[in-house]
């Protein structure tokens, strides 16, 4: 069976796939951009790890599985994936952001660089000698938008610093432990105004676009920091720069957003706004899921998924299922554009 990886996505991320895998596959790294080469080489494969798929994507009439290396689908057209493909996705960035989501709450409240590099010169501001105090989570009000496995890690985390969760997700069910219960996406209007931090863990699609608007900030608490891992697209970029710059609340954290370089070597703002001039937002680049564990995770899921199709075993983490058998290219076929 041939599996292809895009070159774009074989950064080192998908090397050790291979070595998971206990049924036998012909692996090739493609250029995507060598359209004639790619075209040949799609027309003929049974899977293909890539988190896109646009609508100009070639003919791919032997294709049986599209294998995300990651969770989001907001960059794959699926009226334009064969109907003979299973899509499916991994998760396991979530232990990684539950982490990012805690130590940035907690370099909101307690102030740790701004300290140390005040010590460093000789000052003592924010010593118990001279002050001024920081904050606590300890009390505070935490609201998450989306309440799947993002959010349920970081509620597990934020209960054991001693924080108030609540939470809204796509269907109202009842609390976990950590909630007391799961409002559905009705009820966002009125966590906004309850919350200290508001976290957005929420895929994007057409309905959760700009879901954080002018008029939703405007529920917020005039001291309340919204953060956003999840996609930029969720929060209205003018909105959310002006709300910050004009104090309207207390300030962002964001590590997903809006432009991103198309290389290492590029330099990028991350947006047409000048976030990077504020003082009460906290910038990374979109770094939050990237620990040394998360490659590792999600390769074993990448190849249990390959040797399920090689056995023809259910697939795991199905995004959309197949609903019709793969067919081979004729020659004719693979420079034919879906």
């Amino acid at each position: 069976m041939l599996l292809l990886i895009k070159k774009t996505d074989d950064d080192g991320r998908l090397a050790k796939v291979p070595e998971f895998l206990t049924t036998e596959w012909s692996i090739e790294v493609v250029d995507d951009k060598d359209r004639e080469q790619f075209s040949d080489r799609l027309a003929q494969a049974d899977a293909i790890i890539s988190m896109e798929w646009p609508a100009s994507m070639p003919a791919a009439p032997s294709l049986k599985l599209l294998q995300l290396p990651g969770a989001g689908t907001d960059a794959i057209t699926f009226d334009a994936v064969p109907a003979s493909a299973s899509v499916c996705n991994v998760y396991e960035h979530e232990t990684g952001i539950a982490e990012y989501v805690l130590a940035t709450m907690l370099q909101w409240v307690i102030p740790l660089p701004e300290l140390e590099n005040a010590l460093r010169q000789g000052n003592w501001k924010g010593s118990h000698l001279f002050g001024p105090v920081h904050g606590e989570l300890y009390g505070k009000t935490l609201g998450i938008a989306g309440y799947g496995r993002i959010g349920r890690e970081v509620a597990l985390r934020a209960k054991a610093f001693g924080m108030n969760v609540l939470a809204c997700g796509r269907t109202a069910r009842g609390g976990d432990g950590n909630v007391q219960s799961v409002e559905n996406m009705a009820g966002l209007d009125a966590m906004l105004g309850q919350c200290d931090f508001v976290l957005l863990a929420l895929p994007l699609t057409d309905e959760t676009q700009n879901i954080i608007n002018a008029r939703r900030i405007s529920r917020m608490k005039p001291t309340a920091v919204i953060i956003n891992v999840a996609r930029g697209a969720l929060i209205d970029e003018e909105a959310l720069y002006t709300a910050c710059r004009d104090r309207q609340i207390g300030g962002a954290i964001i590590d997903t957003w809006y432009r991103y370089p198309a290389s290492n070597s590029e330099r990028c703002q991350p947006s047409r706004f000048p976030f990077h001039q504020l003082d009460n937002v906290i910038m990374t680049p979109h770094a939050s899921a990237w620990t040394d564990r998360l490659a590792p995770r999600r390769n074993r899921l990448i190849a249990e998924n390959l040797d399920r199709l090689a056995r023809n075993e259910p697939l795991i983490n199905v995004v959309r299922k197949a609903s019709a058998p793969p067919q081979r290219a004729s020659c004719a076929d693979t420079l034919e554009d879906r």
